[in-house]
């Protein structure tokens, strides 16, 4: 997939048991063939109960899509499905070209667009992860996703010394990971310990989850109309309306059929929706299956351990003449609200349900403290952060921000004044 002019021909097998109609799965898997810098010249679909164990595709059919393969000049054949060692092997030597399943494509594209060295190491273990039980036969190359695949050592195969040398990488990379987790777990504890809650920014890929990010803090994340635009994770601090402030982290976006490497590749970095204190829910309200891609993001955050966390649904591109947004479905999805990450509307609405919801959230308060009181003015400056002090001739006056349910224990020192 390195030719950025690379002819591509999609196939399937409809086995009619997703809610996703055929025609939609293979829209977003051009999408996503476009997204990899491949042109998409046509597609093959084949309905029967379940694809062959051998060939993916009947024997019929894998001609036709051989000789189709043939009069559209393609390059590459994309499956929409994952494909096992025996199936990629068979259709490889059928089709004649380089063949490739959805789960390769969307690994291509994360290594296309991981920058960070945190990103590149989770983009690598996840596909050495799918190479590995991809390694059959003697002699075949194994270029297609890198990942530092060793040469032939003396008196072994090269399919040996390339699943030694694989192994080795994936524990190194593995080690590179526990490292990248400990840090990020101290970077936790820092923001845990200056009382700043965090907002995770969910979505499926493409919804506005970068552009939100950009509208609300003034951040500058690439923002383009493309599949998984960013991958490294961002973080920026916004003002609340009710007072103080939260750290909102813009998370890689979700996909339908999201590799299972890749979710278990990612999970240093998902971490942080697991540690968020609140999820805003980006969906894009212009988009033809929007209830079908909001199921999908919560399939993913079941499968990373998350029922329980407050959800608000932020429904994304409500200026399009496109968007379904109706009373009914904010009330289904409550609390939620309209938003236009492109113009800022409604972004102060989607602030304020934050505020309101976070189970903790931060409150500003000038308190007057007598002094024989020390122990509450050392007790503020613990718990909370304390923007200016005065001191006056029969107290000390605080501004601090301080979590809700802390504030409330010293609500009788609460003054009106202002320092």
């Amino acid at each position: 997939m390195a030719d950025n002019t690379a002819r591509a021909v999609l196939f399937a097998v409809d086995a009619q048991v997703d809610d996703i109609s055929m025609e939609d799965s293979l829209a977003e898997l051009a999408q996503l063939a476009g997204s990899a810098g491949a042109e998409v010249v046509g597609q093959l679909v084949q309905r029967r109960n379940g694809a062959d164990p051998h060939s993916y595709l009947g024997e019929g059919k894998l001609d036709e899509l051989a000789e189709y393969i043939g009069e559209t000049a393609a390059d590459v054949a994309i499956c929409d499905d994952e494909l096992t060692a025996t199936q990629l092997g068979l259709l490889t030597d059928r089709l004649e070209c380089e063949v490739i399943d959805r789960t390769q494509l969307i690994l291509a594209i994360f290594a296309d667009r991981a920058h960070s060295r945190e990103g590149k190491v989770q983009v690598e273990l996840a596909q050495l992860r799918y190479l590995l039980p991809r390694l059959v036969g003697q002699g075949t190359e194994y270029s297609r996703l890198g990942g530092g695949i060793g040469t032939r050592g003396p008196g072994e195969t090269k399919l040996e010394t390339d699943r030694r040398h694989i192994r080795r990488r994936i524990a190194e990379l593995k080690r590179e990971l526990t490292k990248i987790r400990r840090r990020r777990e101290l970077q936790r504890e820092a923001r845990r310990d200056a009382n700043t809650p965090v907002v995770a920014l969910v979505g499926y890929t493409n919804a506005g989850k970068s552009t939100l990010l950009n509208r609300l803090t003034g951040a500058d994340v690439l923002v383009e109309d493309l599949l998984f635009a960013t991958l490294d994770p961002t973080i920026r601090g916004v003002e609340l309306p009710q007072g103080g402030t939260a750290l909102l982290v813009d998370t890689v976006g979700f996909i339908r059929k999201l590799p299972h490497a890749l979710v278990a590749a990612f999970r240093a970095t998902l971490e942080e929706v697991q540690h968020a204190d609140i999820l805003v829910h980006v969906a894009d309200s212009a988009h033809p299956l929007m209830e079908e891609q909001l199921d999908a993001v919560m399939q993913v955050l079941g499968e990373l351990g998350i029922y329980d966390k407050p959800i608000v649904t932020a429904f994304n591109k409500a200026d399009s003449p496109e968007s379904a947004i109706t009373e009914g479905l904010l009330a289904r999805f409550s609390p939620a609200c309209a938003i236009s990450a492109l113009t800022g509307a409604g972004c102060q609405e989607l602030l304020r349900l934050v505020g309101e919801v976070l189970p903790d959230r931060h409150v500003m308060g000038v308190y007057k403290v007598p002094y024989p009181d020390g122990h509450v003015i050392a007790w503020l400056h613990e718990q909370g952060r304390v923007v200016h002090e005065a001191y006056k001739s029969d107290s000390v006056e605080l501004q601090v921000e301080l979590r809700a349910s802390m504030a409330e224990r010293v609500r009788r020192y609460l003054s009106d004044g202002t320092v």
